[in-house]
Formats: C-alpha cells, sequence, structure tokens
C-alpha cells in the first residue's frame, strides 16, 4: 500500500522539479562560485542596493537551501533519516536546509556538518555561506575549500539553465515553519552548538504536503 508520502508526491504537480541534472549543475557552480570568492573576494551586489557581503551569503544560502528542499528525492531521504536516525547523510542535508529556512541555524550547522563530514559538496558549500553570514572569515574559508575538493571538477554548461528560486520560495509556510519550531530537540554540548533538532514522522508528511502546496 502506498504511503502517504507518496500518495502526496504523485498528486502534487511541480512545474519546476530540481531534478539529478540541476543538482550536478549545483555542485559545478560550487566550484565556480567558490574559486571565485576565495580568489577575488565576494562578488558585488547590483548596482543601487549595495547588499554586504554577509547580507549575500545569507540570501544566497536560502535561495540554495529552498532548491534543494525542492529536489524529489527530498522526501525520502527526510523519512529514512525520520525512521532509522542519523544515518543517511543525505537526509541531513535536507533535513538541515529546512532548519535554516525556519531560522533553526544551529540545528542546521549540526546537520551540514554531518552531511559535508561524509562527503557532501552541497552541505560544505551551505556551511560556508552560513559562517560568511555570520562574517567568521576562517571557517567560510575552510568550508568553502571543502567543497572545492567534494565538488566534481566542473563541466561545460549545458544551454538549458535552471531558473532561479524566487524570494518567495525561499521561505517555509508559515505552518511548516511552526511545526520545526515544535520538533524534539537534544543538546549536544561536545561541539558547543546547543539545542539540535531532530526529525520526526509527522514533520516529514507535513514537509512534503507544505512544500508540494507552496510548488
Amino acid at each position: 500500500m502506498p504511503s502517504h508520502i507518496d500518495t502526496i508526491l504523485a498528486q502534487a504537480a511541480m512545474d519546476d522539479v530540481f531534478t539529478d541534472a540541476d543538482l550536478d549543475d549545483l555542485k559545478q557552480e560550487i566550484v565556480r562560485d567558490v574559486t571565485q570568492n576565495l580568489m577575488f573576494g565576494a562578488a558585488p551586489g547590483p548596482a543601487g542596493q549595495m547588499p554586504t557581503v554577509h547580507e549575500q551569503a545569507t540570501l544566497h544560502l536560502d535561495a540554495v537551501s529552498a532548491q534543494v528542499l525542492h529536489h524529489p528525492e527530498a522526501a525520502g531521504h527526510l523519512s529514512q533519516l525520520a525512521s532509522r536516525g542519523p544515518d543517511n547523510p543525505d537526509g541531513a542535508l535536507y533535513f538541515a536546509c529546512l532548519l535554516s529556512l525556519a531560522g533553526c541555524c544551529e540545528g542546521a550547522q549540526f546537520w551540514w556538518q554531518f552531511s559535508a563530514g561524509a562527503g557532501n559538496a552541497v552541505a560544505a558549500q551551505c556551511l560556508s555561506l552560513y559562517h560568511r553570514s555570520r562574517g567568521e572569515v576562517r571557517d567560510a574559508t575552510f568550508w568553502a575549500e571543502q567543497a572545492i575538493t567534494l565538488a566534481e571538477p566542473p563541466a561545460p554548461r549545458s544551454p538549458h539553465q535552471r531558473r532561479p528560486v524566487a524570494p518567495r520560495a525561499a521561505r517555509l509556510p508559515r505552518r511548516l515553519h511552526e511545526a520545526v519550531r515544535r520538533l524534539k530537540v537534544d543538546t549536544v554540548e561536545d561541539f558547543g552548538m546547543g539545542k539540535v533538532p531532530y526529525p520526526d514522522s509527522h514533520l516529514v508528511d507535513q514537509a512534503v504536503e507544505e512544500l508540494a502546496n507552496a510548488s
């Protein structure tokens, strides 16, 4: 019998699906963006707006997190993370991005580090952006270099360009935001990260439904 998640996914009509090819493109962009930032500094903001480097990093992190959550495998990895515990580095990436968009920064950092430590380049780039948004240059540089090391070498760009995520899509629906805030938390004192939320099956079901409705 199909699960509740499978039913919702089958019914959801997503016009702009984040495919495996899109994820490969994102990894290639990581190499280009991080290399440029390490060599030349952050790119200037749009004329007339002049966002700070910290603001640019925050906006970029929100956009990447939203793109990751629109990947068709996001629900499956989140479900595995909720049912079997923290043995799914890819699920940790999706959960961290969900926490980040809900404003749970310490929890997001923990799960990004778990995922990046298992070799996920996108998680390493998220950590670099996170630390850059906080003005933590040394940590941002470290994770930027890790992202370059973990990402595949950049290939020629395909004619198909992925559409950027609109600012509205980088915000969680209010009910989902509140559900994330109600998650069970554990204190991770060894790493000085404070309270770290853990996923549960109810949140996964709600996340799939809310994100599908918002797409």
